[in-house]
């Protein structure tokens, strides 16, 4: 069974482009130095202002190792100032 969760997030309108280099370049090192991600992508929801992200890892220690990362530690915190507030997380378990 995989980890897998759904997250939703606003952004400060100000900082939608910074967001959206943010979560790109993201979205590219996930993909080149993780091995153990199976889904990392960003999504603009239909609210203005409002970004979802999927994450899937084989493991949770995948997600903790993303988390533990030197890329995560470099590219997160320019994301983090961008959230208006927090950020919702909705796991998502397999039907079977």
């Amino acid at each position: 069974m995989s980890y897998t969760f759904l997250a939703r997030m606003k952004v400060h309108p100000h900082k939608v482009q910074q967001f959206i280099a943010a979560c790109e370049a993201m979205e590219n090192a996930v993909s080149d130095k993780e091995p153990d991600a199976l889904i990392y992508k960003f999504y603009r929801l239909r609210e203005p202002n409002a970004f979802a992200v999927i994450e899937s890892f084989k493991t949770e220690a995948g997600d903790a190792a993303h988390q533990a990362s030197a890329h995560f530690k470099d590219i997160a915190p320019g994301m983090i100032e961008c959230i208006d507030g927090g950020w919702t997380r909705e796991f998502l378990d397999p039907l079977k």
